[in-house]
């Protein structure tokens, strides 16, 4: 098992990540979920190996849940895969819910990970009483898609300054809620928080599933394709992100803390 800081190349920054590679089989669920809730990380990744070099198959567990998609933790994962396969410069994960996501070593040092264009269409009218009474700030509008809420701000301060109550936020589930606003500065465009009471999780350090939905939103109203953000949280994150039609790639650092053994 390994310990990664993903999407940043400081330790001690970024989202840290758990990776498990297993020798031949899954093991069992109870066990995975046992083990994600020892490591007590937002996520612990499994990956075994399938049919030649370079493909894999993943799975991620938070602390209480099995989750459909996690980009940090795949991020992770090609970090791990790629130090062992120095010769590798791409690596296929198989995933249960949201197909193969495809990761590329790039010349820079970065990471890209291709994942599923998750734009967040449904603008809700009737906002969640839930969700307001969880907010310190209004919003200014909130939209969803199948992951999250998306509560988008006018300004980064209110994203920084936010203090949900995490206790109104649970009531929202299935869904998690993202506060977003455009960069007050120009070394990024958007900025991002991510909180997720209901998988175990009160505030996500970084999120990258959650700018495969956040990139298309931005590069819209932006009117740019790639673009560069931030994820404000106490740890902070960079992401860098392109948007195509079908999907979205999202590039990032990592570095490695630590490796080990599972007794379990």
């Amino acid at each position: 098992m390994f310990h990664v800081d993903a999407f940043t190349d400081t330790l001690y920054k970024g989202n840290p990540a758990a990776v498990v590679l297993l020798e031949d089989e899954w093991l069992p669920e109870w066990q995975m979920q046992k083990i994600a809730f020892e490591n007590n990380l937002s996520e612990t990744a499994f990956v075994k190996s399938l049919d030649d070099e370079r493909h894999f198959g993943i799975r991620w567990f938070t602390p209480t849940v099995e989750v459909p998609l996690c980009g940090h933790a795949t991020l992770a994962s090609a970090f791990v895969l790629f130090s062992i396969h120095k010769d590798l410069n791409q690596i296929i994960f198989d995933t249960m819910q949201v197909g193969q996501l495809i990761v590329v070593r790039g010349d820079d040092g970065c990471f890209v990970m291709d994942f599923p264009n998750r734009m967040p269409k449904e603008t809700i009218d009737t906002i969640p009483e839930a969700l307001l009474k969880g907010l310190n700030f209004a919003p200014q509008k909130v939209l969803r898609n199948e992951q999250a809420y998306f509560v988008i701000y006018d300004d980064e301060q209110k994203v920084r300054e936010s203090d949900p109550d995490l206790k109104q936020l649970i009531k929202l589930i299935p869904y998690c809620v993202i506060v977003t606003a455009p960069s007050n500065y120009a070394d990024y465009d958007f900025v991002s928080r991510f909180f997720a009471p209901d998988h175990g999780i009160a505030e996500d350090p970084v999120t990258g599933s959650a700018h495969a939905g956040l990139a298309p939103y931005w590069a819209e109203v932006l009117g740019k394709s790639k673009l560069s953000a931030y994820q404000v949280s106490a740890r902070g994150g960079k992401l860098f992100c392109e948007v195509k039609t079908e999907r979205v790639f999202i590039a990032g650092n990592a570095v490695l803390f630590s490796g080990g053994f599972v007794y379990a």
